[in-house]
């Protein structure tokens, strides 16, 4: 895998075409000036890729603000470019085969400046999200040839060092997304959280066509999946659509949430009976009757949703509800990152002699002890109690993304791993979107059940009603005024016993899905290339 550039271009994507006849010799590796510039011009491309699944995050509430929609709408910004995503990372081999590895790369970094432009300048959430759906789909293909166009930048006894450098700058980006996304929401406006990829995207173009178009790799014409290709677009995105559109038109009391629901469901089970049968297949299904990859991604996946699910829930809840300005919220959310960059590089070297179940294992369990300590926050929880998760929460990704990964491709043959590193992280960054939706439908559920339960407590019976409201009235409030703060209150304290309700839920998944880890076969070794493109 290390010094392959047939076996990375897919990296992310459906099954690998069948190598050429005659397969031309790899480029030599880069030297000097030239490999600097390649490993920044390519670590750049992939920083402002994750940094834009992150940046919105905290941005949600002026985002919503500005265009005249509720926060949980807002959310939709986040999901869309997630799902747009997922879809276009399994076509990532078939582009590449189609027009060459550098042409692709290049073409996807110069369409997520142009997208990103549509972002900062769309005048209503339809513009937005429409504009975040492209950005999402150009960016399919990105971060799988970077990686690709690295490993072949680099001598294959160094490509451990090039996956690091890689594997660091996917760590700094989601540090970096909160606390930027904070700060521009805060001191200019929400639509520069988009435009500051202009000038970084532009720049990593032109580098790395300046430095890599005499590298191109090899292109033919292959069929493609058509049918597959439109059934996933139709399952995925009726799917989300139900998950987002739900809480808005009462779920399924509505036609229209109940015809996209048997739209999602009819078309899922047509795209697995198609591409059980398709000789080029959008994604290889049939990798999930290996028990290592079917057990690893549904660990891995189910986790990431909830972990992307709280990721949205938290800067919300911090803003809405504790009264956090974006900037605050960013910091809160950005020690997520520092144990995970002291820790990947110990855990890469330290798995090939490890049983990688017991370092997942170690995952989710940091990760369910991260849940419930959240779930015991208080409306006036301070900065230090609510960062000390946060911090403790980077050890889990660093101990999570590798050895899982490395679980999911053990035993594959290596013309099988571009197609079950594409499938495995389409349905991760899936769940992801789908972690994201329901958190904040469970969220607003929980919160209105609790909002119930604390009302009924309140009327002219009670005494502790009584009490209080005679106290404020005593403080020059008038009576209205002192029922409108307590309804306050009430509210204030149901969306965070809500928020709770989802902590504590999240702790106990995780615990669950150290089951689906030991289902498993043992797999050692399988950090190297393979296990890198987790992130």
């Amino acid at each position: 895998m290390a010094n392959s550039t047939t076996a990375t271009p897919g990296a992310g994507a459906s099954p690998a075409p069948a190598p050429a006849k005659a397969p031309t010799a790899a480029p030599p590796p880069l030297t000097g000036g030239k490999l600097v510039i390649g490993t920044i011009a390519l670590s750049l491309a992939t920083f402002m890729n994750v940094l834009d699944s992150s940046i919105a995050n905290v941005s949600i509430p002026a985002i919503s603000g500005d265009l005249g929609v509720s926060p949980n709408q807002g959310t939709w910004v986040i999901t869309s470019f997630a799902v747009a995503n997922a879809i276009s990372v399994p076509l990532t081999g078939w582009l590449t085969t189609r027009f060459g590895a550098v042409r692709l790369f290049v073409l996807s970094i110069l369409l997520f400046v142009v997208s990103s432009w549509l972002c900062g300048v769309a005048p209503n959430l339809e513009t937005l999200l429409a504009a975040r759906i492209l950005q999402g789909a150009v960016a399919g293909p990105m971060i799988p040839l970077s990686q690709s166009l690295l490993l072949a930048s680099y001598p294959p006894a160094k490509s451990s060092m090039a996956l690091a450098l890689w594997g660091m700058t996917t760590l700094v980006a989601p540090i970096m997304g909160p606390l930027l996304g904070g700060w521009i929401s805060d001191n200019m406006t929400w639509p520069w959280i988009f435009y500051i990829n202009i000038p970084v995207g532009l720049g990593a173009a032109y580098a790395t066509w300046a430095i890599y178009r005499e590298r191109e790799t090899p292109t033919k014409t292959l069929p493609i999946d058509r049918i597959g290709l439109a059934l996933l677009v139709i399952w995925v995105g009726s799917m989300q659509l139900m998950l987002d559109k739900g809480k808005e038109l009462d779920w399924f009391h509505s036609s229209v949430i109940v015809a996209l629901t048997v739209i999602a469901v009819v078309g899922f089970l047509f795209f697995l009976i198609w591409e059980n049968y398709e000789k080029h297949p959008v994604v290889d299904i049939h990798l999930f009757k290996g028990r290592n990859f079917a057990a690893g991604v549904v660990a891995i996946s189910v986790a990431y949703g909830l972990f992307f699910g709280n990721l949205v829930i938290l800067p919300l809840w911090l803003q809405t509800i504790v009264g956090y300005t974006a900037t605050d919220a960013g910091i809160v959310m950005a020690p997520v990152g520092i144990f995970a960059i002291i820790l990947s590089p110990i855990i890469g070297r330290i798995l090939p002699k490890v049983d990688a179940r017991w370092v997942a294992t170690g995952a989710f369990i940091t990760f369910g002890i991260v849940s419930f300590m959240r779930a015991g926050f208080t409306t006036g929880v301070d900065t230090r109690t609510l960062m000390i998760p946060t911090l403790i929460q980077g050890a889990a990704m660093a101990l999570f993304f590798i050895p899982l990964t490395s679980i999911i491709l053990s035993g594959q043959p290596p013309e099988k791993i571009p197609a079950a590193s594409g499938l495995s992280n389409f349905v991760r960054i899936t769940f992801g979107a789908i972690g994201a939706s329901i958190s904040t439908t469970v969220w607003e559920n929980r919160s209105a059940l609790h909002h119930a339960q604390l009302v009924e407590q309140i009327n002219p019976y009670s005494a502790t009603y009584t009490e209080q409201l005679h106290h404020l009235m005593q403080m020059g409030m008038t009576q209205a005024q002192a029922i409108g703060l307590m309804e306050r209150n009430i509210s204030l304290q149901a969306s965070m016993l809500g928020a709770n309700d989802i902590f504590w839920i999240s702790g106990v998944l995780f615990f669950v899905l150290i089951g689906f880890v030991w289902l498993t076969k043992r797999s050692q070794g399988g950090g190297g290339a393979e296990a890198a493109g987790a992130h």
